[in-house]
């Protein structure tokens, strides 16, 4: 999932100039461009990939600031989830970063993500530098 999110944040801050730096702040941004889709008025089938994409940097955030991992869903998971693939915190919780796009884009407002990461229970609870420090200089 790594690379492709890498290779869908590219693709999308090519054309669109989004700030898609996996940080937690970003999460707001995903919120504001699926508003942006909700309002077109688009049914979820055309979306899907889109919603697919911002789904994995949304789990891609989870891994790199929470503390999660990458899984692969077990039968049962695929079936609860509707996903192949999600994450699992560092408490061994489970969680479906796509499916909560997809419920971001259904039901608006009530489902942001950057609320869902600042109320996930089970991440890291040190702190994560939001970028890469810069090297000193001499």
């Amino acid at each position: 999932m790594r690379g492709y999110t890498r290779r869908f944040v590219a693709h999308v801050t090519e054309r669109n100039r989004l700030p898609l730096d996996f940080s937690v702040r970003s999460l707001r941004v995903v919120d504001f461009v699926l508003d942006g889709l909700r309002k077109d008025g688009r049914e979820r089938a055309e979306v899907a990939g889109t919603l697919f994409g911002f789904g994995a940097y949304v789990g891609e955030v989870l891994v790199r600031r929470a503390g999660a991992t990458w899984i692969d869903f077990d039968d049962s998971q695929r079936e609860f989830f509707g996903q192949t693939v999600g994450v699992r915190m560092p408490d061994g919780r489970v969680w479906s970063p796509l499916g909560k796009v997809v419920n971001r884009y259904e039901a608006g407002a009530a489902e942001s993500l950057q609320t869902f990461y600042l109320t996930l229970p089970g991440r890291r609870t040190a702190a994560v530098p939001e970028a890469e420090p810069e090297p000193a200089r001499r």
